[in-house]
This record gives C-alpha cells, structure tokens and sequence, in this order.
C-alpha cells in the first residue's frame, strides 16, 4: 500500500486566519529565532513533507501563532523526536502516512473548507447573564479532519477547534483564548463539542461543553453557518472583522 505525506491544514489554516503569505509568514518566523526559515520551508511544513520541525523552529512556531506547537498539527515532543537529515538545513525528518479514509458525504463543492460565521451562547455568573460569542472562522478540511481558526479583526479573542467529520456528525474540542483587554482577560476555556450538520451542508448546530471557573460543568448552544466557499487572501481580509450583532 503506498503512502503519502498528509497535508498540515492545522498549519495552514492558522497562517490563513492571520491573512499571512507563506513568504510573509516566513519572514516572521525569522524575527522570532527561527533564521533559515524561507518560504519553501512553510510550503513543505503545510504539505506534510516536514513533519517535525527542529526545536529552534518549534518555538518561533508558537511564538508567530500565539499557538502550542501540537495544535499546528506537530508532535507535543518535538524535542525528542527531532532527526537531523544531513544536509545541514532548517528542518528535519520525512515522514510517510496513510491517508484516512473520507468518512462521509460532505457538501459537494469540497467538503467544509470555508469562510463561517460562528456562534455559541454561554451564561456569565459574574454578570447573571446570558451572553453569545461570535467569530468569523476559516474552516479546512482533509479527508474526515477539519481544522477551524477565527480571522483576526475587531474581535481579539483566538478561537480554534479539532474536529472530526463521520457522515453528517461532527465532534472534536475547542479552545478560545478571550480578549486581553475584555472582562475575562486573555483567559484561556477549552472544553468538546458535537455539531450536526443540515442536508445542505450551509449550517452546523450542536451544543459545547467546558468548565467554569469553580470545576462546575457548563454548556450551551453553538452554530456555524456559512458564508464563502473561497479561502484566498483577499475573501479572509473581508472576513477579519468582528460580526455585527443579530
């Protein structure tokens, strides 16, 4: 059976919500230590020919992203797994995987890799009411993996997620790191997810789950609903603003 490198949408999609080039985010892979990066060396990171970066790498990785290394689809350990190809350069081992087997029908034009409008709603105890956040996300899939980032704009919470698609069911978990600057302070929730998608494949809608700031259970409605089939660069600029309310 042969193989192939699996593409790194989680990669692709962070460098995409910053409405990076891969020349561009090269550059501030340089600034952050990372020296010999170029822009041949983002592409073979998002092709999945470089599948563990060197620790040098890894950690001017986190620091463009904002992001741990594993949630940009690399090892947690890189570390330890770093093998030095002899030839002197930035990165590292080649490594070959199977690609998984599409694990259900998707909307026709390509699966769910988009431009979304996301929406959940949660209670705040602090302020006795009930709130709803909301991002404009880029969604990539591959095969039964999607990957979602919020766009940066207006709203300056991250929000990202890892799901997994079996036919018109989706489930994974999400993180949000909130608004330095808003009532909960770059505070950092994380929790599961489990979404059902429409016939048409244009809305999402589920429910999340997570913890509160006294370990007590906490869950709410969340929806995606889509907006725009193309991920260029010019569609994410557009879309990197915060949504207006309903």
């Amino acid at each position: 059976m042969s193989t192939q490198s699996r593409p790194n949408n989680a990669l692709r999609a962070v460098r995409l919500s910053m409405r990076l080039s891969q020349d561009e985010f090269a550059e501030r892979m340089r600034q952050a230590g990372a020296e010999s990066t170029t822009k041949r060396t983002v592409q073979r990171y998002e092709s999945g020919e470089i599948a563990q970066p060197r620790p040098a790498s890894a950690r001017a990785l986190e620091v463009v992203t904002r992001l741990p290394i594993q949630s940009l689809g690399f090892p947690a350990d890189v570390d330890a797994m770093v093998v030095d190809d002899g030839r002197g350069g930035h990165d590292l081992e080649v490594r070959g995987t199977t690609l998984p087997t599409q694990a259900g029908p998707a909307r026709s034009n390509g699966g769910y890799s988009g431009v979304w409008l996301s929406r959940y709603q949660y209670f705040s105890s602090g302020r006795n009411d009930t709130y709803t956040g909301q991002h404009h996300v880029v969604l990539l899939q591959h095969g039964d993996r999607v990957t979602v980032r919020s766009l940066h704009g207006g709203n300056k919470s991250l929000l990202t997620m890892d799901l997994v698609v079996d036919g018109n069911v989706i489930t994974g978990t999400w993180v949000e790191e909130t608004d330095p600057t808003g009532y909960y302070r770059g505070g950092r929730y994380h929790g599961a997810i489990q979404l059902l998608a429409e016939p048409t494949g244009r809305r999402l809608t589920g429910k999340w789950v997570g913890f509160g700031k006294e370990m007590d259970i906490n869950t709410g409605p969340w929806e995606l609903s889509f907006l725009d089939a193309s991920t260029s660069k010019a569609t994410l600029t557009k879309y990197a603003e915060e949504p207006e309310n309903e």
